[in-house]
Formats: structure tokens, sequence, C-alpha cells
């Protein structure tokens, strides 16, 4: 973890402003669709208990969004936006960008006012410790790769294939 946050990087105002223009259902659709996949089956069973039937909501400041969801039992599911979930975490993209990569504590963002935890605090604290404690994709694109995909889900396939050129070839230099 890197010990001191980068400099804040914001959204500029008009792509905020054209951001917040979009519906805001679809946008927590895909966000729980994505979290479905990469958590419901990793939490563990008294993490799920304190979730059950919790309105949640993720805020991107800077890009003026907001994605509702709760967690029904078996999966989290889209929300409707709440006036006053029972817990609101804000940041901008940025922040949210680095914490996915698992670039930047959540408690040194938090210190720095640049993550916000409104309502149940208690229930934040238990979703940052269950989040810091699963084996979690990274949000790095080399991960996500056909290639890097295929690695994981089928080794076998993957040693098929010829090697990769390295940086320097593909930029014109030496192998």
């Amino acid at each position: 973890m890197i010990a001191t946050p980068p400099p804040p990087i914001t959204l500029p105002r008009p792509v905020g402003a054209l951001l917040a223009r979009l519906p805001a259902y679809p946008g927590s659709l895909l966000l729980v669709k994505a979290i479905n996949l990469a958590l419901a089956r990793q939490l563990p069973d008294d993490v799920k208990a304190h979730l059950l039937d919790k309105r949640i909501s993720i805020r991107v400041r800077d890009a003026r969004l907001a994605f509702d969801f709760s967690w029904n039992g078996t999966r989290f599911a889209p929300g409707r936006p709440w006036p006053e979930p029972d817990l609101a975490i804000s940041a901008n993209a940025q922040d949210f960008l680095l914490l996915a990569q698992r670039r930047q504590d959540p408690d040194t963002l938090f210190f720095n006012r640049r993550l916000v935890m409104e309502g149940d605090t208690e229930l934040g604290l238990i979703v940052k410790n269950a989040l810091d404690a699963l084996e979690l994709p990274v949000m790095d694109p080399m991960h996500w790769t056909p290639r890097a995909v295929l690695e994981r889900r089928a080794p076998h396939l993957a040693r098929q294939l010829p090697p990769l050129p390295s940086l320097g070839r593909l930029l014109g230099g030496r192998p």
C-alpha cells in the first residue's frame, strides 16, 4: 500500500454534469452484477447477516453518480435512490479506482477526508474489514486481457500459445 495517497484528481465539472444526467438504476444494476461475481460467494455468513436488507449507496462525488443496492440474503440487488441509506460511502472516481486496485488503503483516504462514510458506521467497518480479508480480483487492465483470463481459466490452453513479444520489441527496440 502507498503510505500517502497521490494528489487527488477530479473529473472536470462538465463531465460530472453530463454523467449526473444518466439514470441511476442501470448503473446500480451493473455494479451489483460485478460485485455478485467478485464478492457474493466469498462473504462470510456473519457479514451476510449484518448486510441483510441494509440499503447501501456508493457515491462518486466528482462524477455525481450514486449506486444503490442491498443484500437480499443470497445476492446483492440494485435499489432505487434512497434519501437515507443505511450506509453511504463517498469518494471521487480516482480514489475508488485506487481502492479497487488495492493501491490505496481506505483508512488513509478516510483520515485524509477523501473517503467519507455516513450512516451506520458499524456496518461500514464490517464491510471494510470483510473487503480487506477477501481475495479480490485486481482492477488492473492487464489482469483482464484475453491472455491473462485464459491463463487463469485454462492454463493448459494458454501454454499452447506462442510467447508474447517483449515490450522493447513492440516499440521497435531490442528484444
